[in-house]
């Protein structure tokens, strides 16, 4: 069974940094791409950044130039660097492992951009 655990949410103000970490039960090489989506309430899932097993990025509009996602097949982690934080990117951020067939979410992780 593939597990996901995020971390690296948190409280940070508008400017600030944050960097998720998601780490994979597993090889990650397998996967076609390994993503970040989030949610803010009332709100549906959307997705962030995504990184295919092969070719580049996607971003969201919102976070094209301050979010760079990260993927380390040696460590089986995907991260996420969001800089400039704006209150807007507050929400609960998830990762996703995509396969041929299924997807696999992790739990989540808060991060809240405030003053």
């Amino acid at each position: 069974q593939v597990q996901l655990v995020e971390s690296g949410g948190g409280l940070v103000q508008p400017g600030g940094s944050l960097r998720l970490s998601c780490a994979v039960s597993g090889s990650i090489f397998s996967f076609n791409a390994m993503g970040w989506y989030r949610q803010a309430p009332g709100k549906q899932r959307e997705l962030v950044a995504s990184k295919p097993r092969w070719g580049s990025s996607i971003y969201a509009d919102s976070v094209k130039g301050r979010f760079t996602i990260i993927r380390d097949d040696a460590k089986n982690t995907v991260y996420l660097q969001m800089n400039s934080l704006k209150p807007e990117d507050t929400a609960v951020y998830y990762c996703k492992a995509a396969a041929t067939e299924v997807d696999y979410w992790g739990q989540g992780t808060q991060v809240t951009v405030s003053s």
